[in-house]
């Protein structure tokens, strides 16, 4: 069956009290509303339409051609919303519609009301939760016999009725040419003058097709976020299932309440996780791993058995059995081979680094493919920009950098080669050679005698 899938995003969320659109505000390294595409994606929705309004424009930044957009001019209501894109429901398959403020859903909710509702031959289905204070929300009726009859706001309710705890999630799957239909009948003769999706159900109801709710199994499932309260609150409960989702699968996550792993984050059994971490993005992390309290990781792949301490990592990979930091600082295309140390206050960036090679402390590599087993002396520099342009350098295999050696890109060190500490490298080092480049010393006897007496 195909689906198509109608987010709502053009509210102006005023509670958030910022510049930005609401729907753009983020839960760990992800936007508002892109969780809700991620679920529609999930049960396999093909075509997402985003209803924009507030920050159009700033919204279709953000998410650019990966979905299609239209626009409310005025917002008058759900129903007014979903009005906008008609054009875009077909007469056959099935529309979800969703909200963008709602990080909290997941594919496994869509798919089973999905489920539910082709099983029942429904017209509409609601999502639905269970809450223990429903103040504030539309309440769903059912009849003696649990059928779904209508949705009635709070403020319409009666005493019998505010009693209910089977609150409107706000969340529906429409048949697309039944909802066209219910669309086309919708009028705004209520005290706010605006169109209410929900009364699209008793549309349907009315000309004899089936609607029903089927309840969440999670009330987190619906929350929406109206305030950096809000946002706050949404976060922590994504923590928890994250942390929980990782602990299960075979991770320790030694203090879960401080510990921000993102929702696309894979990571392998029998890795320890220490406080403070925050780890986001496409990133994956092998078996056996130890990620050291207060390390930062964003899109970079970490193999098995690899120890990080107090480090930044992004945009990288790193091999087998290495040791980074502490301190350390990879940034963007810095490809690390296998059994590598990297130590405190090592700054790495769009290079190579081969097996076996050590660089213990204070080196900048940038824009460099270094060689097997070589060492670096502290105080290393790859002198990579001119000014103007960035330069390569090579580094072969078993070489020795000695300390404070600066090497001007672009400029090749040969295998087994050796500079001498304080060097400044400019011309290619040959193979199995030690370079010196730094003046002959020069002692002045007695000269600070001599300055004291003058």
């Amino acid at each position: 069956m195909k689906i198509k899938a109608l987010i709502l995003a053009a509210g102006q969320g005023t509670r958030m009290k910022s510049e930005h659109s609401k729907v753009l505000h983020k839960v760990f390294d992800k936007a508002l509303m892109e969780y809700p595409i991620l679920a529609a994606k999930y049960v396999g929705a093909h075509e997402i339409c985003m209803i924009v309004g507030h920050k159009a424009e700033e919204v279709q930044k953000a998410l650019g051609e990966t979905v299609s957009y239209v626009l409310q001019k005025e917002q008058l209501g759900t129903g007014h919303a979903v009005m906008q894109a008609i054009d875009f429901i077909d007469e056959t398959g099935e529309v979800l519609v969703l909200y963008g403020d709602t990080p909290l859903i997941t594919g496994e909710t869509l798919e089973r009301m999905i489920s539910f509702h082709r099983q029942s031959k429904n017209g509409a289905t609601v999502l639905s939760a269970v809450v223990e204070d429903p103040t504030g929300y539309g309440r769903i009726v059912r009849d003696e016999n649990q059928r779904f009859t209508k949705i009635i706001e709070q403020k319409d309710a009666s005493q019998a009725e505010k009693q209910i705890k089977e609150i409107n999630g706000g969340m529906y799957v429409f048949e697309a040419g039944l909802l066209k239909y219910a669309l086309s009948q919708l009028t705004n003769n209520n005290i706010q003058k605006e169109y209410y999706l929900t009364d699209t159900l008793e549309i349907l109801l009315s000309n004899g097709y089936k609607v029903d709710a089927i309840t969440a199994e999670s009330a987190n499932d619906i929350l929406g976020v109206n305030s950096r309260e809000q946002l706050a609150e949404v976060t922590e409960i994504m923590k928890q299932r994250i942390n929980l989702k990782h602990m299960t699968g075979g991770v320790t996550i030694v203090d879960p309440g401080n510990t921000y792993i993102g929702s696309s984050v894979i990571i392998g059994k029998d890795t320890l996780i220490e406080p403070g971490c925050i780890i986001e993005g496409n990133t994956q992390i092998g078996e056996n791993c130890h990620i050291g309290y207060q390390s930062k990781i964003q899109n970079s792949v970490i193999a098995n058995h690899v120890d990080i301490e107090i480090s930044v990592i992004t945009d990288s990979f790193i091999d087998e059995g290495t040791h980074i930091g502490p301190f350390a600082y990879l940034r963007p295309n810095s490809r690390i081979g296998k059994n590598i140390k990297v130590g405190d206050f090592v700054e790495i960036k769009n290079a190579t680094i081969g097996d076996g090679t050590k660089i213990s402390h204070l080196t900048y590599i940038g824009d460099a493919d270094v060689g097997e087993n070589v060492n670096f002396g502290c105080g290393t520099v790859v002198v990579n920009y001119d000014g103007e342009k960035k330069h390569r350098t090579t580094i072969k295999d078993k070489a020795f950098i000695g300390c404070n050696t600066n090497l001007i890109a672009p400029v090749l060190v040969e295998e087994g080669a050796y500079t001498a500490a304080g060097s400044t490298i400019t011309k290619t080092v040959p193979k199995n050679s030690l370079a010196i480049a730094r003046a002959k010393q020069e002692n002045k006897e007695e000269w600070v005698t001599k300055k004291r007496m003058k």
